[in-house]
């Protein structure tokens, strides 16, 4: 059973936003190398939308024509990769990091195999760690960024940066 939903989603600034209503379908995870370079990772995970249920609610992405068939989005004052798009179909691709909530579309297939990394499947026998590990050291720096942080919510906001006091 597909449900149709709203997505958010925007760059780590904020300066872009983007709403998708309905149906988010075909989430992958491409590993060609044009992706890799382009969202500057090992692989890009994308999902597309059709552009009547797709609009900007929030400044404009700027583009890069990386080839003849494609363009991808991004945001110009903070790098963001955010959409795939070959102007021609009737539908955008939207990179999944970039959804306020990129949890609830998991990739339901890989492609360009052919460029993935060779040791992607021992990832799951890595070492472990969360981002804060409980010293004082990390707590000190957590502070500092809690209070320093540029990074735009995961979340729809009137105003952004947040006006000042």
């Amino acid at each position: 059973m597909t449900i149709s939903r709203i997505f958010t989603g925007g760059c780590q600034c904020g300066a872009v936003r983007y709403r998708a209503e309905g149906v988010l379908a075909d989430a992958h995870i491409c590993h060609c190398r044009m992706c890799q370079k382009a969202a500057g990772n090992y692989f890009m995970p994308l999902a597309n939308i059709a552009r009547d249920n797709f609009d900007i609610t929030r400044g404009q992405p700027s583009w890069f024509r990386s080839s003849h068939l494609v363009r991808r989005g991004f945001c110009h004052d903070c790098g963001t990769p955010l959409f795939y798009d070959m102007p021609d179909e009737d539908f955008l691709n939207i990179v999944l990091g970039s959804l306020d909530d990129p949890d609830d579309l998991p990739p339901i297939y890989q492609s360009g195999v052919e460029s993935r990394m060779v040791w992607f499947s021992r990832l799951a026998k890595l070492p472990e760690r969360q981002s804060d590990d409980g010293s004082e050291l990390s707590a000190t720096r957590h502070l500092l960024v809690l209070e320093t942080n540029r990074q735009h919510p995961d979340y729809d906001t009137v105003h952004w940066p947040p006006m000042k006091d």
